[in-house]
């Protein structure tokens, strides 16, 4: 069962400061993936000793998981991975802006809370200022990965991810049959053992017209009413 914070609740509207990549990582320099609504940590957990060429930074809004996460993390002795606590669309776009360039070299944002009820649609996390947010801090050519068990959930998502023209689809327009992360979370892995469907998508950051100030044409964006509605 999820257990659910309110985002919207003044405790996790206050900004909290992220501390810089020096002081969270053993070599700051390597490129970082960033993992929001990392839950419990166990991907994370996992894919950092796999993957010691990057850091492995997860964010997670629920402090006792972070908790949990990080005293795995220590015993294990990563270096490459960290975890932290805080609401990621009130504290992480400073954040981000503050970060070396080119250094967000992938993010994943994986089954985050539905929040089922219509008026609650606006605690979901993936909100189009956030898709914004790390659109500023990614350079041409890195990755967004999506995925949810939820319909309206990724299609949500998805809208958010389009309409910010920052982002191109690397799966042809379809929904991915394999995680490409090839790790697959808690969740994903219930959802998979249940023999319910998994909805993914991976994007790539566009560069930019030779102004620098007006992202490049996203064909994925204007896609029409009737494509949308033929998603899950």
């Amino acid at each position: 069962m999820r257990q659910h914070v309110n985002p919207l609740s003044s405790f996790y509207q206050v900004e909290r400061d992220l501390s810089p990549l020096g002081e969270l990582f053993l070599d700051p320099n390597l490129p970082l993936h960033l993992d929001i609504g990392c839950a419990r940590g166990r991907f994370l957990l996992a894919m950092a000793p796999q993957q010691p060429q990057r850091n492995h930074l997860g964010l997670e809004i629920r402090r006792p998981l972070v908790q949990l996460a990080e005293a795995d993390r220590e015993r294990l002795g990563l270096g490459n991975l960290r975890f932290l606590f805080c609401n990621a669309n009130i504290s992480l776009e400073r954040w981000l802006a503050n970060l070396p360039p080119g250094c967000l070299d992938l993010v994943s944002i994986q089954y985050p809370d539905p929040w089922f009820k219509t008026r609650h649609h606006k605690r979901r996390m993936v909100q189009p200022a956030l898709i914004e947010a790390l659109a500023g801090a990614m350079a041409p050519g890195r990755q967004l990965f999506i995925q949810s068990d939820v319909p309206a959930v990724i299609n949500q998502m998805l809208e958010a991810v389009e309409s910010s023209a920052a982002f191109e689809p690397l799966d042809g327009g379809a929904w991915l049959q394999e995680n490409p992360l090839g790790l697959a979370t808690e969740r994903e892995w219930q959802v998979l053992d249940k023999g319910l469907p998994v909805y993914r998508r991976l994007y790539q950051r566009q560069g930019r017209c030779a102004s620098g100030d007006q992202a490049l044409h996203n064909p994925s964006a204007e896609k029409s009413l009737a494509e949308r509605s033929a998603r899950p």
